[in-house]
């Protein structure tokens, strides 16, 4: 296989707008992560060490979101080129 043809190869499905919003929630809560853990130590003379229960709870939501997020765009994007070879198979040029 030519470098050319890795090119034109497709590398991923059109974004949905479920997997962009798993995305962006994802992106906001780890900024949200870095700020928290930034200003840690502000947050905790104003709320405690409720400040640490917040930087916990965003990492267990990241726990959660990105191995969800990495399956659906992994079977999102095998679906897509799945249905890609099996258009090219059929003679139709895609």
């Amino acid at each position: 296989m030519m470098w050319l043809d890795m090119l034109r190869t497709p590398m991923a499905a059109p974004e949905t707008p479920r997997l962009k919003a798993m995305r962006l929630t994802i992106l906001g809560c780890a900024a949200l992560l870095v700020m928290t853990i930034v200003s840690l130590a502000p947050l905790r003379s104003v709320i405690g060490n409720g400040a640490g229960g917040i930087a916990a709870l965003l990492i267990v939501v990241l726990a959660i979101l990105v191995p969800v997020y990495a399956t659906t765009k992994n079977r999102a994007d095998n679906a897509y080129l799945d249905q890609l070879v099996a258009v090219r198979e059929g003679g139709d040029v895609a």
